[in-house]
């Protein structure tokens, strides 16, 4: 069906974090409801609509930073109090603004999820989780990676307490009590959890019956802006019903009736603070020459108001700006740096083997420099507006890559997309620089660690031939783990829970894979790329040199690997030498279907480069230096099969290259096995 969702701005509070706005219920279906949201200035704002305007319930002081937002009250009965966590702190409001709670906890760490049922209270800190009930200590859980998010399934319903934790590993773990009940493997990092129809716990974030038609529809606000909307079919599988794209993220997101009475939307709150509602509403109606009228007056007053309200924000600049001259130019000046808040994230992306870079900044961005010490590509992004322009680099200097990003007006939000070499480490750096005055500055660093295109996965294919890698010495678990952090992303920097551990990763561009198994004194690695073994023993040795620990190594090559492998890069490596090879014949298939007037004279296989032209010229600009990569993978293994062996082959590598140019699979693995 077609849906029609019209936006509506309601107001714009702070900065705003993960799940800080909720919609207090009301005494009926399809009844104006109140909007309640807490920013990083430490405000709770609630408010509702009255003629279209956003009218204050009731609006707290400024303080610290609040992190989250839940409601609740005792079972059975309307959740209509407010609960904020601040800090370590724990706040509680009744809906008319009254505070009626402030509870400390005994969390060293800010809060970073949290859930309330009755009486019950669920906390997480990174690696924390606690239960109180009525303010007392109840239940404790130490997770080994970061959690995320937390909810508890209806105590109603299923007559017990259990939380689930949204964990870092891609983990939703299960408690009962202070202990792990079973764990559920997910496909990606859960960073939201809500309750489906109320029923369980499900990767979502809202639901509610936008359509009026009895059956609850998913709501899903995106990082990247997009808000989705979908239905059900008859076998229960989602399908999108409406998608809407913002130009920030989305940090919340109800279902409910706010606007008007009688009419169902979509409510959101962004990273800026901007609360807007995607309403059923319809923008024109039918109207007779009185209600034409009536609305005519209407819009005439709001224009006018807000005219006015600009008018004094115009002259309240001005006289800031005239403040702000005087100041600078006194004898007893004082450079006043302005404040801007950046949220951004650095993650690999398992598809394309690349790293996305999102920047977002509360007002306007003016430019972004890049800056690596690490040799990275950059990749297009579609959604990227900004104007991209290279500078000069001195490489020998350890200077790889010097790229600005120059956004357009009103540009909040940038995408950024890198791919990396494994066994490359270093550090890339975004001067971030805002629209404001005066002018100024944020530095943000990301690490690019040296197996940085391996990903954490549950499980691993146990009959590949594999490498082994052993490591013996007078080295502490905690040692150990700290150079496993540094060589390996997606690693909790929290030492293990027990005496030893185990890791499993996968290659995302080659596919790959690798086991990290360590204890206090010995660590384990093995892997069906004997470049992995390669990079991780040249690394492991110069850390654990800087610590002046000496370490016994000892290592078993598998012949049949280094075959092994080349069989994964086959397929990927014939792919681009045939996209290569084709983007190379466009232009002059091109002259010669310009020259001739058509393609009847071309054979089949030409004809079908013509038609997808576009296509393969999209995808070979989408992966820039992909064939050289591979080749590079190539070269690698061939120099570090024999590097184990105590042979330096690096003067083979022309005639490697050559073989590569010629592309025979059984001609190149026989050249490994001959060389």
């Amino acid at each position: 069906m077609d849906l029609n969702l019209n936006r509506v701005d309601y107001l714009q509070v702070g900065v705003t974090s993960q799940k800080t706005m909720k919609l207090l219920p009301a005494s009926g279906r399809r009844a104006i409801q109140k909007v309640v949201i807490a920013d990083h200035d430490g405000m709770v704002t609630c408010f509702g609509i009255k003629k279209g305007e956003a009218v204050p319930v009731f609006k707290t002081l400024p303080g610290h930073k609040v992190s989250r937002l839940e409601l609740g009250g005792a079972i059975g009965t309307p959740q209509e109090k407010i609960f904020i966590s601040v800090g370590s702190e724990v706040r509680g409001f009744t809906k008319k603004g009254k505070q009626f709670l402030s509870f400390e906890t005994n969390l060293t760490e800010i809060i970073r999820a949290m859930y309330v049922s009755g009486a019950d209270l669920f906390l997480c800190a990174n690696y924390i989780y606690n239960h109180y009930c009525d303010c007392k200590d109840q239940d404790y859980y130490l997770s080994s990676d970061k959690i995320d998010d937390i909810i508890c399934l209806p105590v109603e319903k299923i007559g017990h307490i259990t939380p689930i934790l949204a964990c870092q590993d891609r983990v939703l773990r299960v408690l009962k009590g202070s202990d792990l009940l079973y764990e559920v493997e997910v496909p990606g990092a859960p960073k939201v959890l809500a309750l489906h129809n109320g029923n369980g716990g499900v990767l979502c974030v809202d639901y509610y019956d936008v359509l009026g038609d009895g059956v609850k529809e998913l709501l899903v606000g995106r990082d990247d802006g997009i808000v989705e909307m979908y239905g059900f079919n008859d076998n229960n599988e989602p399908v999108l019903r409406f998608e809407h794209t913002l130009a920030e993220s989305i940090t919340s997101i109800q279902g409910g009736c706010v606007g008007k009475e009688g009419y169902d939307e979509v409510l959101t709150a962004t990273y800026t603070g901007w609360v807007m509602g995607l309403t059923t509403e319809p923008v024109q109606r039918e109207a007779g020459p009185s209600d034409a009228l009536k609305l005519n007056q209407e819009m005439q007053n709001k224009v006018m108001n807000i005219r006015v309200e600009l008018e004094q924000l115009q002259m309240k600049v001005l006289q800031e700006r005239e403040k702000y001259q005087q100041s600078a130019q006194s004898s007893a000046a004082v450079s006043a740096v302005p404040v801007f808040s950046v949220n951004d994230k650095f993650t690999l992306n398992r598809d394309d083997a690349s790293y996305s870079l999102t920047i977002e900044v509360q007002t306007a961005i003016d430019n972004v420099l890049l800056q690596s010490d690490v040799p990275i590509d950059l990749l297009d992004v579609d959604k990227n507006s900004a104007v991209v322009s290279f500078s000069g680099c001195d490489a020998e200097n350890g200077n790889f890559l010097l790229a600005t990003y120059r956004c357009q007006a009103n540009t909040t939000r940038l995408e950024l997309k890198i791919r990396s070499i494994e066994g490359q480490h270093g550090t890339l750096q975004a001067y971030i620089t805002p629209r404001l005055q005066p002018k100024t500055c944020q530095v943000h660093q990301y690490r690019i660690k040296p197996l940085s295109l391996h990903q954490r996965t549950h499980a691993i294919d146990h009959n590949r031939p594999v490498n082994t890698l052993i490591l013996t010495g007078q080295f502490s678990f905690a040692e150990i783990h700290s150079w496993v952090v540094f060589c390996l992303p997606e690693v909790p920097d929290k030492v293990p829970v027990g005496d030893n551990v185990t890791f499993h990763f996968q290659n995302t561009f080659l596919d790959t894979q690798l086991e990290c198994t360590y204890k206090k004194g010995e660590g384990t690695f093995k892997s069906d790329n004997i470049s992995t073994i390669s990079i991780l023993k040249d690394i492991l040795t110069k850390e654990a040199t800087k610590r002046k620990i000496n370490l016994n190594i000892s290592y078993d090559v598998n012949e049949e690997s280094i075959n092994y492998t080349l069989k994964l890069i086959h397929p990927k490596l014939e792919h681009q030498l045939l996209l290569a090879k084709k983007v190379q014949l466009i232009d002059a298939l091109k002259e010669l279907q310009l020259y001739e007037g058509n393609v009847d004279f071309l054979i089949p296989e030409y004809r079908c480069i013509l038609e997808e032209a576009d296509n393969l010229l999209e995808e070979y600009k989408k992966q820039p230096a992909h064939l050289e990569r591979l080749y590079g993978m190539i070269t690698d293994l061939f120099i570090d099969k024999f590097k184990f062996k105590g042979t330096n082959v690096k003067t083979k590598v022309p005639l490697l290259l050559e073989i590569l140019d010629n592309y025979d699979p059984k001609s190149l693995m026989a050249f490994f096995n001959s060389a």
